[in-house]
């Protein structure tokens, strides 16, 4: 069965780096799309970045670029999620989730990934 476990997560200090990793498993790993969510408490989830496992094009919400960074080893089935100049609103839980390659839209949907990981909190204060 498709199992997506993530790691990283932790408190951290404003301005700080943390990378979350996901390692997936069950399923073909080449042409999927590979995304990160993540949801504050309160909050809708939200679609942060992306990466299509075929050629590795990466898209990143407005939020996040230029902090974040996604990344792939194809080798180890798994994603990365590199995160710099964290600030407090950063805090929530981040889930990585896989879908079908259309999932690597101009707009990340949770509804487009059927799997999900158990999620890895992130707090930055």
């Amino acid at each position: 069965h498709v199992q997506l476990v993530e790691s990283g997560g932790g408190s951290v200090q404003v301005g700080g780096s943390l990378r979350l990793s996901c390692v997936g498993s069950g399923f073909s790993w080449r042409k999927n799309c590979m995304g990160w969510f993540r949801q504050a408490p309160g909050k809708e989830r939200e679609g942060i970045a992306s990466i299509y496992t075929g050629s590795g094009s990466a898209y990143y919400a407005d939020s996040v670029k230029g902090r974040f960074t996604i990344s792939q080893d194809n080798a180890k089935n798994t994603v990365y999620l590199q995160m710099n100049s964290l600030k407090p609103e950063d805090s929530a839980m981040y889930y990585c989730a896989a879908g079908g390659a259309f999932a690597c839209g101009t707009e990340l949907l949770a509804s487009d990934f059927p799997y999900w990981g158990q999620g890895t909190q992130v707090t930055v204060s």
